[in-house]
C-alpha cells in the first residue's frame, strides 16, 4: 500500500491568499504551503484517487505522480474542495479505461452530468455502513480492496450526505480517511473496532478555534476522538495519525508539530508519501 498526500489543506488552503494573521504570514515565511486536502492511494495494484477537489490535478503534476492508472475515486461529500467533477471530462478525452466513481447520492447525481451516456464510469451512490469490493481483475486490473463506508459528523445539506472511508487491501494493509468530520458519535467506534489501522488520515481544521461549530475538529476533539480509537483497537502504537484539511486557525507549523506530537499525531506535508511498514518521505 504506497500513499501520495496530494494536498493536506482545507478548502481555502493555508496559508489563506487574502489572509494576513500571523499564522498565514509564519506559514508564508517558512514556504510551508498546503492546498486542498487530497491523496493518491495504490493497492494492490489499484490507483485510488480521494477526494479529488478542483486543485487535484495540478497538485498530482507537481508531485510527479500521473492519474492515468486511477481505477477508483472515492468521494466524502459534494463540498467544492473535494470533488471537481470536470475531471471527468478531462480524463474522458484522453482515457476510456472503466472507472468506479464513489460518493454520496448527491456527489453521483453530479458526477454523472459530466461523462457521456456510453462512458465506461461506473456510478456507486453509497450511505454508511455500505461495503464494496472493488479494482478486482478484469475491471481495475488488481486484487480486489474493500472499502467501508463510516458515518462522517459533516453536512453539505442533510444529515448523511458525507461519508468517510475504511480502505483494505488484500494483504491486510488498511487506512482510514477521515476527511471532513467533527466529533464522532459513540455507537460510531464500533464500526472501527479492531480496525489496528496501519495510517489514519484525519482532519483537524479548526485548531484552536472551538467556537466554529461542530462539522470539523480542532486540536481539542481531535484529542479526544484519537483518545476514543486507541481504546477500541482502531489506533494503535503503529498506527500512523496524520493531519491533514488544516488550515490557519491552527498555530504556526512549530507549534502545530508539538501539539499534535502530544497527542500522538503529525501534520501531513503536501507531497508527502507513504508505504506500509514505512516512515513518510519526499
Amino acid at each position: 500500500m504506497h500513499l501520495r498526500l496530494l494536498g493536506t489543506g482545507s478548502a481555502d488552503g493555508w496559508p489563506n491568499a487574502f489572509c494576513r494573521c500571523d499564522s498565514c504570514e509564519a506559514q508564508r515565511a517558512a514556504g510551508v504551503l498546503r492546498g486542498q486536502t487530497s491523496a493518491l492511494l495504490r493497492v494492490d495494484g489499484t490507483a485510488v484517487l480521494l477526494d479529488p477537489g478542483p486543485e487535484v490535478l495540478a497538485a498530482a503534476t507537481r508531485c510527479g505522480e500521473s492519474l492515468a492508472d486511477v481505477r477508483v475515486v472515492l468521494v466524502t461529500h459534494a463540498h467544492a474542495d473535494h470533488f471537481g467533477p470536470q475531471l471527468l471530462l478531462f480524463r474522458s478525452w484522453v482515457n476510456d479505461e472503466p472507472l468506479d466513481v464513489v460518493g454520496p447520492a448527491t456527489v453521483v447525481d453530479e458526477a454523472r452530468r459530466w461523462v457521456a451516456p456510453d462512458s465506461t464510469v461506473r456510478f456507486h451512490a453509497v450511505d454508511a455502513g455500505d461495503v464494496l469490493d472493488l479494482g478486482a481483475a478484469p475491471h481495475g486490473g488488481g486484487e480486489p480492496i474493500r472499502v467501508q463506508v463510516l458515518s462522517a459528523a459533516h453536512t453539505v445539506m442533510a444529515s448523511g450526505d458525507a461519508v468517510l472511508y475504511d480502505v483494505t487491501g488484500s494483504d491486510g494493509a488498511r487506512v482510514l480517511w477521515a476527511c471532513d468530520t467533527g466529533p464522532w458519535e459513540a455507537s460510531w467506534f464500533e464500526m472501527v473496532r479492531d480496525a489496528a489501522y496501519d495510517a489514519v488520515l484525519v482532519e483537524e481544521t479548526f485548531g484552536d478555534r472551538a467556537d466554529l461549530g461542530s462539522g470539523h475538529l480542532h486540536l481539542g476533539t481531535l484529542g479526544s476522538l484519537l483518545e476514543r480509537l486507541r481504546e477500541v483497537g482502531a489506533v494503535t502504537t503503529s498506527t500512523d495519525v496524520v493531519a491533514v484539511h488544516l488550515s490557519h486557525h491552527n498555530p504556526p507549523e512549530d507549534e502545530l508539530v508539538r501539539r499534535l506530537a502530544d497527542l500522538g499525531a503529525r501534520p501531513g506535508t503536501d507531497g508527502e508519501r507513504w508505504e506500509t511498514g514505512l516512515s513518510a518521505g519526499r
